[in-house]
């Protein structure tokens, strides 16, 4: 029997050398020889990872622990449990450290590091504050409180705790003035918070969202631009775009539903106004405040992010204008020699561009124009401004971990044939065009118990990519597979009660978290449904964008009109009965 099984294994890897090159031939045989050798047990570095994320509540520890399960099964050889053990901590150094070896990895860390840095200079010098105060001026009414909220929540989309942190300690004087509940307000700070960031082409977020695909499709052995392909799942993120969609639409009709028409209902009659208790002796506060005494100006946000935004787009071009040049493609070499600025030009170039070294160049350049800028206007001394950069860089080193965590929680489930094993077992059981909406459902669930987006994208992004590559390799429905990992994943981040970003927000508004809790989470369900229903449902079967998404919204206008009740604009409160805490 062994015997045969040997000529077996010698014949596959024969077939494969003939086919194609003979490192890819030996990656693909050992994940398969895994899958058949291991079955069942292929899926244990995943579970153990949800697992242990819904237990612990730590996503670092849970994805450690899913790794070393992994390597376990791998050097396990007879009964000699200590020397597996050993060698599957060694493993783990190992797999962490040709993570980080790889240029890509290294330029994601370094982008997300940096970007930081310039977001906090941003903040320390008044401009994110001054936008949003600039704003906040324009808000006269409810409806035009709750809107400006949301204006401002998309322009602070670059990161989603700079978001909960500035917006809500500047509206919430403005909104128990015009009588909107705290519950609404930490409502809209908290679905312009993580919704956004997951959108953005230039945040916090994209590192690691680019990070994963790259991982991923590298994993499946498809040649793609990973900055690409999240650019491509934009349209697709329906979770995020309704969720955004649900806030103007109910503040544009007034109609509220569940408790949160309760809370607004008791805001107007005068009630509860300045009365929520906020969370308490939360770390971060004060992370986004301006230095003290600093000079409030829009400029200090708008050129350094400017300068970040037009850099990056000028170094995406280079980036890939050089490669192009430096290749053997003669049909993309003339089109650039001879038509560099045209659309198609400018298409290719950024496709072929690599993208976490072109967001690391233009993050840099905008944190020299920002220490520069504070340094000239006399608000930091240029060690201060290096200390402030420096410490902008300090609050992302989780993410520079959970990245390193996630890429070898994927090596060692591509190793294991994890996601081979389940395309077997599930190839035929299900139909396609379920996928999506279940893999969302997965990545919802698992960030609502969890709280976060970035483990549960680290954990899910690895298996949904093959199995929708499998179930149906037309790139179109991966991506839209892939879309649904990401919008998952920010269902929980968003009104998962242990999320960082919920509590940020009940704090902001200084809502009570339970109540901010309990209101917002009937919204959530709501617009994660119409998701499923109108969104990936019709996307799994290939229906194009520009026909799911204007349905979905209209099912969103039409679900608010159907469940939502008025809620009727109030007499403001007078500026000097109001309590601002």
């Amino acid at each position: 029997m062994k015997k045969r099984s040997y000529r077996v294994l010698l014949l596959t890897m024969l077939v494969f050398v003939l086919s194609t090159t003979l490192a890819f031939a030996a990656e693909i045989d050992s994940a398969t020889v895994n899958s058949e050798k291991f079955g069942l047990l292929t899926l244990i570095p995943p579970i153990v990872a949800i697992v242990l994320a819904f237990i612990t509540k730590n996503v670092v520890v849970s994805l450690f622990i899913g790794i070393l399960s992994g390597g376990f099964l791998l050097n396990l050889t007879g009964f000699n449990v200590f020397s597996a053990l050993i060698q599957s901590f060694l493993d783990f150094i190992d797999r962490a450290l040709n993570s980080l070896a790889d240029p890509w990895n290294a330029g994601i860390i370094l982008q997300v590091l940096v970007i930081g840095g310039v977001i906090n200079l941003v903040a320390k010098m008044g401009g994110a504050k001054a936008i949003a105060e600039a704003l906040a001026k324009r808000a006269k009414t409810a409806k035009g409180t709750q809107l400006i909220t949301w204006l401002m929540g998309i322009c602070v989309f670059f990161d989603d705790y700079a978001n909960a942190l500035i917006v809500g300690p500047i509206m919430r004087p403005v909104a128990d003035k015009m009588k909107i509940s705290r519950e609404r307000l930490a409502f809209i700070i908290d679905a312009t918070a993580a919704p956004i960031a997951g959108l953005a082409i230039i945040s916090t977020w994209i590192g690691l969202e680019v990070g994963l695909i790259n991982d991923a499709f590298t994993g499946i052995g498809v040649q793609a631009d990973a900055f690409g392909v999240f650019l491509q799942t934009i349209p697709y993120r329906f979770y995020n775009i309704l969720i955004l969609a649900f806030i103007v639409i109910t503040a544009v009709l007034l109609k509220e539903f569940g408790p949160m028409r309760k809370a607004e209902m008791a805001a107007r009659n005068g009630q509860k106004i300045g009365a929520e208790v906020a969370v308490d002796n939360l770390q971060g506060e004060d992370e986004m405040q301006p230095k003290e005494g600093v000079q409030l100006s829009i400029w200090n946000a708008i050129i350094p992010i400017g300068v970040l935004i037009v850099a990056a787009i000028a170094a995406f071009y280079y980036s890939g204008y050089t490669a192009i040049m430096g290749g053997e493609d003669v049909e993309l070499i003339n089109l650039m020699t001879n038509s560099p600025a045209s659309f198609e030009a400018i298409k290719q170039a950024f496709s072929a561009s690599d993208a976490s070294v072109a967001l690391f160049q233009s993050a840099l350049l905008a944190s020299i124009v920002a220490i520069i800028m504070a340094v000239c206007k006399k608000i930091f001394t240029i060690g201060e401004a290096i200390e402030v950069w420096v410490d902008g860089m300090k609050g992302l080193l989780i993410t520079g971990v959970i990245l390193i965590l996630a890429w070898s929680l994927s090596s060692v489930i591509k190793e294991l044939g994890t996601a081979k094993y389940l395309v077997t077992l599930l190839s035929g059981s299900i139909p396609y065009f379920l996928l999506p909406s279940l893999i969302f459902i997965l990545g919802a669930v698992i960030s609502f118990a969890t709280g976060t987006a970035y483990g549960t994208m680290g954990i899910l992004m690895p298996l949904a990519v093959p199995l929708a590559y499998s179930i149906n390799p037309e790139m179109s429905f991966v991506i839209v597979s892939t879309s649904a990992v990401l919008t998952g994943a920010i269902f929980g981040d968003h009104c998962s009660p242990i999320s960082d970003t919920t509590i940020l927000s009940s704090m902001g508004a200084g809502c009570n978290h339970i109540e901010h809790v309990k209101t917002q989470i009937w919204y959530s369900l709501f617009v994660a449904v119409i998701t499923i229903l109108f969104g990936y449902i019709p996307a799994g079967f290939g229906l194009p964008i520009y026909i799911v998404l204007p349905v979905a919204i209209l099912a969103v206008f039409v679900g608010v009109q159907i469940f939502g009740k008025k809620v009727e604009e109030a007499t403001p409160v007078e500026d000097n009965v109001l309590n601002v805490n």
